[in-house]
């Protein structure tokens, strides 16, 4: 089968280094062994530039549609799904949103999401393109959203699955647990059409066990999400010790779904026919971990990256908490790295004028060289306790993650974003944008080991 991609949602193209085993300045040129024939990325938010779609067309070149139009910089809801070149594998990093939907439709096939609602782009395709392989990477949530309605919007996914003739595996991965450069954890979904040689191969078993031997049919569904399945073949685990597996049927329509369904997903699982099978496993492996200290700068850093003494402490530097419960902190000591990252408590008062004392705990000032990056968010650089702070290796000096710095925590090849290909001008991308396109994209060195897996099942097919 030829190994031709889709990729939406595209960021950055963190699922077309991964795909190419792009590592280094050197790879970008080099034939990839994943055709991308058409690729999509538009942010909304962004008036005047794409900066995340114009550094990818800077690495990877564009990709016209069947029409020779370039319309990867449309909003997805916009792009007729007919124009797209075929392609056998469709990839992509979706947003987490509410899915729920309308049930008052006769059938499912006619069901139409909220506005704005981008997995509906995604079924759109499926149900035009109709492609054999599906590779998606959600945030872990996913599993529990809505918090009134837990499984819900999961559900709602597997359904529109179910009726495209696909079965899906899912597991949350966090990259740590397998070696890598940060504490990331992420629900990946891999799907396949009924009829592949790859669901042969997995569910052949279960031809041979008799309709009313449920039983059958569950060590089946367990074997493939322990054992044969595309993440247990990738991401070895274990069963979690007395873990049970879990078994609920999807209901027939997807309106129907969005407004009863409800289900405690495990974080594997495999859904087949609507039927979901769902057990909790924990990674098995035991080799080397990168960790933060491996990916940070050994030479000079510029100095914009280090920060300055005043803007550190507002007092003795071992003092991790601070309570405001009678007095508040001058505004000057609250705008401290020491301050933002230390235990707190503070009067505040409710919406209903109910005065209450809010607290939180103290996180590390300086994180730990010897361990993975915490996950990195969106927000990575600017004044928030999500934000890494370092010990510069050359100087010993505090400062932030350089770009470069978080790049190589999400497993991009250093500079990957530096520059971007706007208007047939090549220009440096913003400082900021380049630590949020990293807060938004995906572990690379994840999809490298799943390239690996692919590559035999296309193989095979």
């Amino acid at each position: 089968m030829k190994k031709t991609v889709c990729e939406l949602f595209a960021g950055v193209g963190g699922f077309r280094c991964g795909l190419n085993n792009i590592r280094t300045a050197e790879d970008y040129g080099k034939e990839e062994k994943w055709d991308t024939v058409w690729f999509s990325q538009w942010e909304p938010a962004e008036k005047n530039t794409q900066y995340a779609h114009d550094c990818y067309v800077y690495r990877f070149g564009t990709r016209l549609d069947n029409n020779g139009e370039d319309t990867t910089n449309y909003n997805i809801e916009d792009v007729d799904k007919t124009t797209i070149p075929d392609f056998n594998l469709l990839v992509g990093g979706f947003p987490c949103q509410d899915y729920s939907v309308a049930s008052s439709l006769a059938t499912s096939k006619g069901l139409e999401g909220k506005k704005g609602i981008l997995w509906w782009s995604i079924r759109e395709t499926l149900e035009t393109k109709k492609p054999p392989f599906v590779l998606l990477e959600n945030v872990d949530r996913l599993l529990k959203s809505p918090a009134k309605q837990r499984g819900r919007d999961f559900g709602v996914i597997l359904a529109c699955f179910r009726d495209e003739g696909y079965t899906v595996e899912w597991r949350v991965i966090n990259a740590a647990e397998y070696g890598y450069q940060q504490r990331r954890r992420r629900t990946f979904i891999f799907a396949y059409k009924n009829n592949t040689k790859y669901a042969d191969r997995i569910l052949n078993t279960i031809r041979y066990v008799d309709a009313l031997e449920e039983e059958g049919k569950k060590e089946c569904m367990e074997n493939a999400v322990l054992k044969e399945g595309f993440f247990a073949e990738t991401f070895p685990v274990n069963k979690a010790e007395s873990a049970k597996m879990k078994i609920k049927e999807l209901p027939v329509e997807v309106g129907e779904v969005s407004e009863t369904f409800q289900c405690a997903f495990e974080n594997s699982g495999i859904m087949k026919d609507g039927i979901i099978y769902t057990i909790k496993t924990v990674p098995n492996y035991h080799g080397k971990q990168i960790t933060l200290g491996d990916v940070m700068e050994t030479g000079q850093v510029e100095e914009q990256y280090f920060i300055p003494e005043e803007k550190l402490y507002y007092t003795d530097p071992t003092v991790t908490h601070s309570d405001e419960t009678e007095q508040r902190l001058p505004k000057e000591d609250r705008q401290t790295w020491q301050y933002l990252k230390g235990a707190k408590k503070l009067l505040r008062t409710s919406s209903t004028g109910h005065e209450y004392v809010f607290s939180e705990g103290a996180i590390s000032m300086i994180d730990q060289e010897d361990k993975p990056a915490r996950t990195m968010l969106t927000s990575e650089g600017g004044f928030s306790r999500t934000t890494h702070i370092v010990k510069d290796k050359m100087t010993g000096r505090v400062r932030l993650l350089t770009a470069t710095e978080a790049e190589r925590i999400q497993g991009f090849p250093t500079d990957h974003t530096k520059y971007c290909l706007v208007k047939g001008e090549t220009v440096e991308m913003p400082l900021r944008k380049r630590r949020f396109m990293m807060g938004n994209a995906l572990v690379v060195n994840l999809v490298e080991d799943m390239e690996k897996t692919l590559s035999v099942i296309f193989n095979n097919e």
